[in-house]
């Protein structure tokens, strides 16, 4: 099967080489541009949940990190509204993780 190399296309993404660009279809994160945020929010109920926000990556990613955030935290989690929602405050771990794999963290 033969590929675009080459155009003058403003839409041509030199990453996926399609027109529009489907890097986030494909899985190519998208570059960060601001940090990472996590903080500790309460619930109604008196028990608590570590939310993870701003991630740039696309939604199959983010089930992929919250994956190994769990089995390294040892705690249960969700994604939600494009955000990851951990049990327990879990917020320095998670921070230290995230920074391990690379991401810019801000701590809330």
């Amino acid at each position: 099967m033969s590929e675009i190399f080459y155009s003058t296309d403003p839409d041509f993404c030199p990453h996926c080489k399609h027109i529009p660009c489907v890097c986030n279809q494909l899985g190519v994160p998208k570059k960060q541009t601001e940090p990472v945020r996590v903080r500790f929010v309460k619930n109604a109920k008196g028990s608590g949940m570590t939310v993870v926000e701003k991630l740039p990556l696309h939604p199959q990613g983010k089930e992929d990190l919250l994956k190994k955030m769990k089995k390294s935290l040892g705690c249960g989690g969700t994604v939600k509204e494009g955000r990851l929602e951990i049990q327990g405050d879990k917020k320095l771990r998670a921070a230290q993780m995230l920074e391990k794999e690379g991401y810019k963290v801000r701590v809330l």
